[in-house]
């Protein structure tokens, strides 16, 4: 340096006469060199360590940058201040900011550039804080709660909270990013800077929504950028403003979620289908700018026209069917097969299946289309008549049991009623669960079809003959049998004769001796002989004597004219009461007839009740209607007429005998009409 202020000087100074200058030679001697080191010395210690310089770049080496600052020697800045290489950060000739880390005595001094730029970042930084101007900076990583931006050399934090004026799930899209931000919290003795970018972010915000507000309206179609996804819709931003798409308005179709239409960051047009301004919400529409498919539903898609679609949703009443987008039907489970067993939509198909169908019904208001898929099918009611006609014998497996009747599967979708009274002739069966389960196989025979009413009848019990046929057939009039009391009664006493059959000994046939009451000549339980006085196959009835049995010379003569229905095993008086009114035999056919279409009239109702019942069970509900005892008695109401006019008469017949009282006759009369309510209540 003092080489060149000499050289300077030189130049500066005109050139004097050669006598001039060897004068001056001369004075030089003259100079006070103690005083001249004394003010160099001076000079020298106005650098200080820790102050600010400035110098120029003379040399770079691996070691560091030489930097001439006006000392007597040059300063250096130490390598790894500047990277590596070196080279690129910095070349000879530039200029340089430094702070003086170490100066005096023999070392060369040590500077800092790095500290230079960091007390003057540190200024610009509290003069922005204090005069609330944004700072930009550079996000450079994550850390606990936040992420850590460099202010050209500090390091400043950005809670997580403060990055948007959205809440922010992911930050990493964030790192590497130049951002501006307000500082909120400055500390230069700890070295410590807070960051808010919502700050700005908020009063953009809130420009930009004042602006949309007053530019918007219900109807208007705007365009936005999708901020976030929910599992209910989509919320667009469309300029200050998050308004919310719902996924129900998003497309005519079905959409399990908004994810399978839109992404985060995707550009969207919408019509504003809502708007609360002093609320600041927006409700969007998007599939309201496409035509709605249902409006030309009826030409696409007639009734009974057979079309194919994409199985969209599966449920336990049904499946959906997607017939284009926006268009779906529903396939009831109950029109998903003929056959009448609920089935389970869920195991039969899947999301994605392609159907073909049948359209049933359209509603356009309503927005709902039918459709069924067992149309397609052959029906196989309607050849049931030819495959099992009246007389057939089948096997089948118990699939229902009610409290009338059991259903017996024949083949699939075709199901045969067997009434409790059409189990078995053995006894009276109170209930189907007392001989049959459910899924038990068992044979039976056809002896009704209504295929228009998908209607089958079954019976068990016609596969064997009744205990009344093989009777029949093996005695007759005159033959002593043995039997057993089974009941009392004050006209007489029945007698079991096999299983399900029964006859009646009238009283006046238990001994030639006047009888008041049967249990003083025999007993319940009591087995005995007893002679056949009438066999009637037509009414099913059998009159029996006691006293006749070992008078072989005695005619049989029925003074009485009595009998016993061995129908259910019970008992019946009814010719008893004719007597009274001198019935004609064709009136008893007529009464007969009564008895059979009350009869049928009550398995009619049993099916009609389980029909109701099974259509429940179809459509998804849980409860079984069973039949009331109110359908059952009204059924039998004809019946109990008739034996309700027999019992009457019966009392008549008794009341001719001397040997009876008043009172007697009365008894006879209730005791009548108990029996023939419980023959009522069997058939």
């Amino acid at each position: 340096m003092a080489n060149q202020d000499s050289n300077a000087a030189a130049k500066e100074t005109p050139v004097k006469p050669a006598a001039e200058q060897s004068g001056e030679v001369q004075l030089s001697g003259e100079f006070d060199f103690g005083k001249m080191l004394a003010e160099f010395e001076q000079e020298q210690t106005t650098f200080h360590a820790g102050e600010l310089v400035e110098g120029k770049v003379v040399g770079v080496s691996e070691h560091g940058v030489l930097v001439d600052f006006g000392y007597k020697s040059e300063g250096i800045v130490p390598a790894e201040e500047f990277g590596q290489p070196i080279e690129d950060a910095v070349a000879v000739g530039d200029t340089l900011q430094a702070i003086i880390k170490a100066i005096g005595g023999d070392a060369q001094p040590l500077l800092s550039h790095k500290e230079a730029l960091s007390r003057r970042v540190w200024a610009e930084l509290e003069d922005a804080y204090r005069n609330e101007r944004p700072v930009n900076g550079k996000i450079v990583g994550k850390t606990k709660g936040g992420l850590r931006v460099d202010l050209e050399g500090i390091e400043a934090f950005l809670p997580g909270s403060q990055i948007d004026s959205r809440p922010v799930g992911n930050l990493d899209p964030y790192i590497g990013q130049e951002i501006e931000a307000r500082i909120i919290k400055l500390s230069r003795r700890r070295g410590n800077v807070v960051l808010s970018r919502k700050v700005i972010t908020d009063e953009q915000i809130n420009r930009q929504k004042a602006e949309t507000l007053s530019k918007i309206d219900v109807g208007y179609i705007v365009e936005g950028t999708v901020k976030n996804l929910t599992e209910y819709g989509a919320f667009v931003d469309i300029g200050g403003i998050d308004g919310l798409l719902h996924v129900t308005d998003m497309s005519w179709g079905r959409l399990q979620h908004p994810g399978e239409m839109f992404k985060v960051g995707d550009h969207v047009q919408a019509k504003i289908l809502k708007l609360d301004k002093e609320k600041e919400k927006v409700s969007l529409g998007f599939k309201q700018l496409l035509p709605d498919p249902w409006s030309t539903v009826i030409e696409m898609y007639p009734v009974n026209s057979r079309v194919k679609g994409k199985v969209s949703s599966v449920t336990d009443y049904g499946v959906f069917v997607e017939l284009e987008p926006g268009v779906e039907g529903l396939v009831h489970v109950s029109e998903i097969s003929w056959s009448k067993r609920a089935a389970n939509p869920k195991k039969m198909f899947r999301k994605g299946d392609e159907v073909e169908v049948q359209v049933l019904g359209v509603d356009t208001q309503e927005k709902r289309i039918s459709l069924g898929m067992k149309q397609l099918q052959e029906n196989p009611w309607d050849t049931v008549a030819y495959r099992y006609p009246v007389g057939t014998k089948i096997r089948g497996k118990v699939r229902n049991i009610t409290d009338f009747g059991a259903f017996v599967e024949i083949e699939e979708g075709i199901d045969g009623l067997v009434h409790v009274s059409d189990i078995t002739w053995a006894k009276k069966v109170k209930h189907p669960k007392e001989l049959l389960k459910k899924d038990q196989e068992v044979e039976a025979v056809v002896t009704h079809i209504d295929a228009a009413a998908q209607r089958l009848s079954l019976s068990m019990k016609d596969l064997t003959p009744s205990a009344w046929e093989t009777f029949v057939a093996t005695h007759r009039p005159g033959d002593v049998v043995r039997g057993k009391v089974s009941r009392f009664t004050n006209f007489g006493v029945f007698v079991e004769l096999g299983e399900g059959l029964e006859g009646l000994c009238h009283i006046s046939e238990l001994s030639d001796e006047r009888v008041d009451k049967p249990e003083d000549v025999i007993g319940l339980g009591q087995e005995a002989d007893f002679r056949i006085l009438r066999i009637e196959p037509a009414e099913q009835k059998i009159g029996l004597s006691f006293r006749a049995v070992g008078k072989d010379d005695e005619p049989i003569i029925d003074t009485r004219i009595y009998s016993t229905e061995a129908k259910s095993g019970m008992a019946s008086l009814g010719e008893l009461a004719r007597l009274v009114r001198e019935e004609s035999p064709e009136q008893s056919e007529s009464n007969k007839e009564e008895k059979e279409a009350a009869k049928r009239l009550k398995k009619e109702q049993a099916r009609k009740e389980y029909e109701e019942q099974a259509a429940a069970e179809t459509s998804g509900t849980e409860e079984q209607t069973a039949p009331e005892e109110e359908q059952t008695h009204s059924a039998d109401a004809p019946v109990e007429s008739d034996t309700s006019s027999e019992s009457s008469s019966e009392t008549s017949v008794e009341s001719v005998d001397e040997s009876n009282s008043d009172s007697s006759a009365r008894e006879d009369s209730s005791e009548v009409n108990a029996e023939n309510a419980k023959s009522a209540e069997t058939e």
